[in-house]
């Protein structure tokens, strides 16, 4: 078991799944996510970025793996990216051991870089609330409802709040305020996009990032995201043999020799915990079970 605890978060590592825990002032993205359970079929990845105060500890996942990724497309900054963990200077060895074993067990069993074609995490628990600025989008699995605060132009709220299926809804994007740049939370109706600007668009919140509130939008887009259809029909779909699961089959020696080694690997790792063997020591001999396998 690899361990973490910060004022940011934690994670623990326990050779199948990495779990994360936002800490109490982490960003509003990761407290309305709440605990977060990765499996290791969708690491990439993952690696401690050092600075002066100490560093960032982050992890890659697989392209399409993570809903909230997906719907962000790259705009989430790290304050807000539930895969980033802010690291104080006196625990940079910790991030680092917990670095080396989440990429001893990727090698181990084999996991490949490349991207998924379904989703591996099951995104926002239902129903989720998020946005700002002339309004509030909430998503319950059927329905999208966007309810609008006096903000608002009178095009939006002179017909209420505005309440559509799922089945209504083609699209979805998200895009944050930028510089002076306003943001927005867009549905794209099945008839059709709207050609107004978001400001008058009655299937879009106009973000204008006044506060870090708004960023919560993008959890409203991640569950709309991965349930409309041809999302919801590769979650549905019968799963083939998982990449892992190939790429885990042709081991470079039999079974029981491979099972003699990972349980090496455990002994080496508990021998190293508990002071008996140093770190060089332990370097060594893990590097040596690993160049067998």
């Amino acid at each position: 078991m690899a361990e973490i605890i910060q004022r940011d978060g934690t994670w623990t590592f326990d050779g199948d799944t990495v779990r994360i825990v936002p800490g109490g002032k982490a960003h509003p993205v990761r407290q309305e996510l709440g605990e977060i359970a990765v499996p290791l079929e969708a690491v990439a990845g993952v690696s401690f970025e050092p600075d002066r105060k100490g560093g960032r500890l982050r992890l890659r996942l697989r392209g399409g793996a993570c809903p909230v990724l997906r719907a962000a497309d790259g705009r989430l900054k790290d304050g807000a990216d539930p895969y980033v963990l802010t690291v104080e200077k006196d625990r940079t060895g910790v991030a680092e051991y917990f670095v080396d074993e989440v990429r001893n067990a990727l090698l181990i069993e084999q996991v490949p870089d490349t991207p998924v074609d379904r989703f591996l995490l099951p995104g926002p628990t239902l129903p989720v609330s998020g946005g700002g600025g002339d309004g509030t989008a909430s998503f319950d699995g059927e329905s999208v409802r966007l309810t609008w605060n006096w903000k608002a132009e009178e095009s939006k709220t002179a017909g209420g709040a505005s309440t559509f299926p799922l089945s209504r809804i083609a699209a979805v994007r998200w895009l944050p305020a930028i510089g002076l740049e306003n943001g927005f939370l867009r549905f794209e109706p099945v008839e059709g996009p709207v050609s107004a600007p978001p400001k008058y668009d009655p299937y879009a919140l106009d973000l204008w990032g006044m506060s870090k509130k708004e960023h919560t939008a993008v959890l409203v887009a991640a569950a709309v995201l991965m349930r409309l259809p041809g999302a919801r029909a590769a979650l549905d779909a019968p799963q083939a043999p998982s990449a892992l699961t190939e790429a885990a089959e042709p081991a470079a020696a039999p079974a029981g020799d491979h099972d003699a080694l990972l349980r090496r690997l455990r002994e080496l790792g508990e021998l190293h915990r508990a002071g008996v063997l140093t770190d060089e020591e332990f370097s060594t001999a893990k590097q040596a079970v690993l160049r067998s396998m």
